[in-house]
């Protein structure tokens, strides 16, 4: 009836009826990673994963196979997304400086805000609905979000760049654009660091009203020199550089790299990364004519044109002492080498002074970058040691390595033989790839659906997994529906998809949540058959007799009988020339 009404839409229609423009086609439910994913965010509180994407769209992941899909109105790139913790709202920014707020347990776009200018960062203050954003023109406003009225609010606190550069007594030109912003740890928000486009950092209090450090700017940096051991344990050199005077230029990510806020690891565009001491009053150290290093330099690699350091991550150890961590790294190497994310183990005794690299290892990546996320454990405070590390690539995976073999990260002749573990996913897409899908209804009388939940359930497929090093699976957040938990001994429809790689997946599709029935393999031990493993091109389903027909590119056809005891099944090859039956157990 859809296909007459769409292709005829010339023909007049029936009076009272609604036309093709009146249907709204609205996506009720997706399944796996967006192709176009760009960007990660995390809520450590009620677990779930947020991934945007490049055309508008929101993946949300939790436990136990719960996503769900924001639609934004704009089909535009995110260049921010943060969850307010544990509160149920998930904020972006999007290129056209849209802020909008979506509430996650109605699935909704609540509220947007058109910023007048281009925001250059976004920060949300932990644990609170307050959030920083800083803009091209060096202004740093403040935003509440008020769940009760729905709305984001603009509070009286903006500050402009020559207000703060000037009360840190620094000649400055008016127009200086903010490129990061980083609410300094253990602070409650009270203070937060501002980067701003020439490499000038100032720690800023707010309440107070006042700069309480300053780094990043030439002609306040002593040319005192500072380095780094790059020796590892087992005696290994590594690249040693120093810290001479440094010249203004542009950032490219910054992060905390200890949990008090005292050391900031700043990552710029000609592929250097500069720690910066900022526990010490500038004021005072001005006054005092102090010579303390306040900085000092990793590079990655030795050549003349380095790639830009887009992406920093902090994990810190496990120890309470905030002596040490893994700062992982994207770019920083040579242009033209292989793109890898490089984890430096550091530590140090007594300020970033007596800095060491303990270890470096390079991770190869699956695909081309996008974005990485750190997970913390469960019941973790904001800054413990990682749980997982999620890497997102393109087109659309997600790959993870468990957060407990990070500090045990050691290169052998310049490689570490670390795989990536495969993001579970409901149903997959790319691997294996999937070429063909259906989606059947079973007979209402009860006794087929009864018998395949019956028969499936005899496989037993785990969908909780765990990490290589045991930990556990870190998404747990997500609440199924009312209808998922009633509906648990009966299948209403099924959901079929075949694969590049001959096999067929069977999932219970009666409510939102899939559950894996059966895993048809493309291959019968002790059976050969020529074409057997060929990608899968069509699929028909009999509701009546539950059989399955699967063809594919090679011209075989295999018919499964579903229907049976769970002791027992068969199916059936279909050639040219012959026709066999074999039994499946």
């Amino acid at each position: 009836m859809f296909g007459k009404r769409l292709f005829h839409q010339d023909k007049p229609m029936p009076k009272g009826s609604k036309t093709v423009t009146n249907l709204d086609l609205q996506v009720v439910l997706h399944y796996g990673i967006p192709y176009t994913a760009s960007i990660l965010t995390f809520d450590p509180i009620q677990r779930l994963l947020a991934i945007g994407t490049l055309d508008g769209r929101i993946k949300i992941i939790g436990g136990d196979n719960i996503e769900g899909l924001l639609i934004s109105p704009k089909k535009l790139p995110y260049k921010n997304l943060e969850f307010l913790h544990n509160r149920g709202f998930l904020l972006g920014v999007s290129n056209d400086n849209d802020i909008q707020v979506w509430n996650l347990e109605c699935r909704q776009l609540v509220y947007s805000l058109q910023w007048e200018t281009n925001i250059t960062a976004f920060a949300v203050i932990h644990g609170t609905c307050l959030m920083y954003i800083g803009d091209e023109n060096g202004l740093m406003s403040v935003l509440r979000y008020n769940s009760e009225e729905g709305k984001l609010l603009s509070l009286p606190y903006s500050i402009p760049a020559r207000t703060i550069i000037e009360s840190a007594g620094i000649p400055c030109p008016n127009y200086q654009s903010i490129v990061g912003i980083l609410p300094q740890p253990s602070s409650s928000g009270t203070r937060v660091l501002i980067a701003y486009e020439n490499g000038l950092l100032i720690l800023w209090d707010v309440l107070e009203g006042h700069v309480v450090s300053v780094r990043g700017y030439t002609e306040l940096q002593l040319k005192g020199e500072g380095s780094v051991d790059h020796q590892t344990e087992d005696g290994n050199e590594l690249e040693s550089t120093a810290v001479e005077y440094e010249e203004e230029k542009e950032i490219c990510s910054l992060c905390w790299a200890s949990n008090s806020g005292s050391i900031l690891a700043v990552g710029y565009i000609n592929g250097d990364i500069l720690l910066w001491d900022i526990s010490s009053d500038f004021s005072k150290k001005q006054q005092a004519g102090s010579s303390s290093k306040a900085v000092v330099k990793l590079q990655l690699a030795s050549g003349s044109r380095r790639l830009p350091v887009i992406v920093l991550k902090w994990s810190p150890n496990a120890k309470a002492d905030d002596r040490g961590g893994q700062l992982l790294i994207y770019g920083g190497d040579d242009m033209g080498s292989e793109e890898v994310l490089t984890v430096l183990d550091l530590e140090w005794s007594h300020g970033i002074d007596s800095l060491r690299c303990i270890s470096r290892a390079d991770l190869n990546l699956n695909g081309s970058f996008a974005d990485m996320i750190l997970i913390p454990s469960a019941g973790a405070t904001e800054h413990n040691s990682a749980a997982a590390l999620f890497v997102l690539t393109n087109p659309g995976q997600v790959n993870v390595y468990d957060g407990a073999m990070l500090p045990v990260l050691k290169s052998e002749d310049g490689k570490v033989h670390l795989q990536a573990e495969k993001f579970p996913v409901a149903v997959p897409t790319i691997d294996p790839c999937i070429t063909v899908t259906k989606i059947c209804l079973i007979q209402p009388d009860g006794d087929s659906s009864k018998k395949l939940l019956t028969k499936s359930a005899a496989k037993g497929y785990a969908t909780t997994p765990t990490l290589s090093a045991g930990t556990r699976w870190p998404l747990t957040g997500g609440v199924p529906s009312e209808s998922f938990i009633a509906i648990d001994n009966e299948a209403e429809r099924i959901y079929i998809s075949g694969y590049q790689d001959g096999c067929v997946r069977i999932w219970n599709a009666t409510c939102p949540i899939l559950k894996l029935m059966f895993l048809l393999e493309g291959k019968v031990p002790g059976t050969e058959v020529d074409g057997q493993s060929g990608s899968v091109s069509a699929l028909e389903f009999c509701p009546t007799s539950m059989n399955l027909a699967v063809g594919n590119e090679c011209g075989l056809v295999r018919i499964y009988k579903l229907r049976g005891s769970a002791s027992e099944s068969s199916f059936h090859v279909v050639s040219e020339t012959k026709h066999e039956e074999n039994p499946d157990s």
